[in-house]
Formats: C-alpha cells, structure tokens, sequence
C-alpha cells in the first residue's frame, strides 16, 4: 500500500512538472536575429509587438539604431499574437506604390488605425512585402480608375527663370515638376516633395551629379535601389520612389520623389548642369 502511494506522488509530481513546463515554455519569448534593411517597426509589424515593447525588453536606448546579425528578444505575448495567429480583421502585403494613406482607404480605415494595431511609429514608410493587420476589414472595395493627366501648365512670366535651353521647375505649392525647353513645357507631373519638419530647400540649383540606383538610408529607413537619382543641392534630389504612391502631397524627408516612369523620363531628358528651380 506504500509503494502505491508513492507512486501515485511521483506520477502526480510528474504532471504537475509537465504542466509547469509547458505553460513556461509557451511564455518564454522568442528571439530573431536582425536582417540588412529591418528597423524596429519592420520587426514589431511582423511579430505582432510594438517598437516600445522591443526597446524595453531588449534595454535598447536608441529606436533607430540596431544592426544586422544583433538578437532581439521578442515578448511573449508578441510571438503568441504574430501573424500566424487568428486575427479579427484582414492581412495585407505591401506592393509597390502603396502608401499607409493609399491602404487604408482600400479597406475604410485609417492610417493612425494601421499604424496601433502594427505597433509602427513613421507614417511615412512602408516596404514591399511588409505584411500589415488591417483592424476589423476583410475585403477590398473596386478599384478606380486612374485619373485623367492634367494639361501642361504654361509659364509664368513673373517667374524669374531661364528662357533659353533646357531647365526644370519644381513647384511646391501645386506639388508639380514640370520640364522646359526655352518657355515650352514639355513634361510636366505631380510629385512628393518634403514635409514640413523636411522640406525642400528653396532656390536656383543645377543637376550637379546622375546616379542610376542607389540605396538611401536614415533615422528608422533603409530604401535599397532607389532609381534615378539626381542631385541638385547638397544631398537632395529628384529620384523616382517605389514606397509610396501619394504624389500631390508632401512625403519626402526633402528629396522630390517622382514615379519610377516619370523619374526615368527626366533622368534621360536632363544633363548635368541643367538650372532646377524650387519654388513655394
């Protein structure tokens, strides 16, 4: 009879163990390894956990510095919650030209919405691939079709600006970029120039160097390939842009971010040298 009792202990003690096991393994967080070009709001989108959640749990004092091959503690309750788990709303991924805004109005939400639930801090950056909770939708509306091309606008002879040769007018104002040969407009489009906390400069440039691709980084982004970059004044310039598709609005940390299409089109038309002017 003693040995019976004991027996029942140790096979009590062990489902005891094994349940204690079980639920501290299903709470241990679980750690990734930074990849080239992921910042912290990349990682918390796609673990399901936000930027402050990392910083604290991996004592980290700067958001916008980590590096590739470091090894990031994810919470717990992150990694339960990951895309892979049931989500009350749709999963979408980012394709080329999407924008938070542009998303957002696909599934009648807002970009303020997207961003709580995907724990992301810079409105103004998405990437292709990245896969985004869209609280509470399931479907995409029909889309519509594109708008007509609006007409050249003529020049205006208040204007203090080149008449002869080749030269480019950036308008701030109506978020336009338009090129001239002599005072005959000959392509003009819509474009993203900077926000207001980083704007555009300001004045009389030129094109002073053409660079086909190149990858552009900064506080919390890391854009690779960006396409047909030209620079008119210290490190800003016109480019073509694949993050974003929100031309006519500001977007741009000062560069003037144009359409893959629209950029390629000016980096051809354009030699070093050609006057840029920028103007409110």
């Amino acid at each position: 009879m003693i040995r019976a009792k004991h027996l029942i202990t140790i096979v009590l003690l062990l489902v005891v163990a094994s349940l204690f096991t079980s639920n501290a393994r299903a709470a241990t967080p679980s750690i990734v390894i930074v990849r080239w070009g992921d910042t912290l709001a990349s990682i918390a989108a796609r673990t399901g956990t936000t930027v402050q959640a990392l910083m604290r749990v991996n004592n980290l004092p700067n958001a916008n510095f980590i590096y590739a091959g470091q090894r990031l503690i994810i919470p717990a309750s992150a990694s339960s919650s990951a895309f892979g788990a049931t989500y009350n709303g749709a999963v979408y991924t980012v394709v080329a030209g999407d924008t938070l805004a542009t998303i957002a109005a696909k599934f009648g939400t807002t970009p303020s919405e997207i961003m709580r639930v995907n724990g992301l801090y810079n409105p103004d950056f998405v990437y292709i691939g990245q896969r985004l909770r869209i609280p509470g939708r399931s479907a995409l509306p029909a889309p519509q079709p594109p708008s007509a091309p609006a007409p050249l606008p003529a020049l205006n002879p208040a204007r203090v600006a080149p008449t002869t040769g080749k030269w480019i007018d950036i308008d701030l104002s109506e978020q336009r970029i338009t090129a001239y040969e002599n005072t005959t407009p000959l392509k003009s489009v819509l474009v993203s120039t900077g926000l207001a906390w980083t704007p555009t400069p300001v004045g009389r440039f030129a094109i002073y160097v053409k660079i086909p691709s190149q990858a552009m980084s900064g506080p919390g982004y890391y854009l690779p390939n960006v396409p047909w970059v030209m620079y008119f004044t210290g490190s800003y310039g016109i480019h073509g842009t694949y993050w974003h598709h929100n031309f006519g609005r500001p977007m741009s940390r000062g560069c003037v971010n144009l359409t893959i299409a629209d950029a390629k089109w000016f980096y051809d038309w354009a030699e070093i040298g050609t006057p840029v002017i920028v103007h409110p």
